[in-house]
């Protein structure tokens, strides 16, 4: 397998190498987990996509974008009024 060498700043470098060795691994292979387990965009809306079709199958449950939304705003409304009193 071939190196790469990025550039990242000396205060990040430092933290990822701490966080990689609190995790008994070499900055190296913590890297190379990060990459090898995180989910790109793409695969995170697919799966997305696919635990609401689950859903949809399971309980008929598919709200459209517009229920969605409003739905949020009524969360954030809720949250909102939880958080001054």
């Amino acid at each position: 397998m071939a190196d790469a060498n990025v550039r990242i700043p000396t205060e990040t470098r430092d933290r990822l190498a701490q966080i990689a060795s609190a995790e008994g691994m070499s900055l190296r292979a913590y890297l190379a987990h990060l990459g090898e387990t995180l989910l790109t965009p793409a695969e995170r809306e697919a799966r997305a996509e696919q635990a609401r079709a689950r859903l949809r199958a399971w309980n008929g449950y598919g709200p459209t974008s517009a229920e969605e939304a409003e739905l949020d705003a009524e969360l954030d409304r809720r949250l909102g009024q939880a958080g001054a009193a």
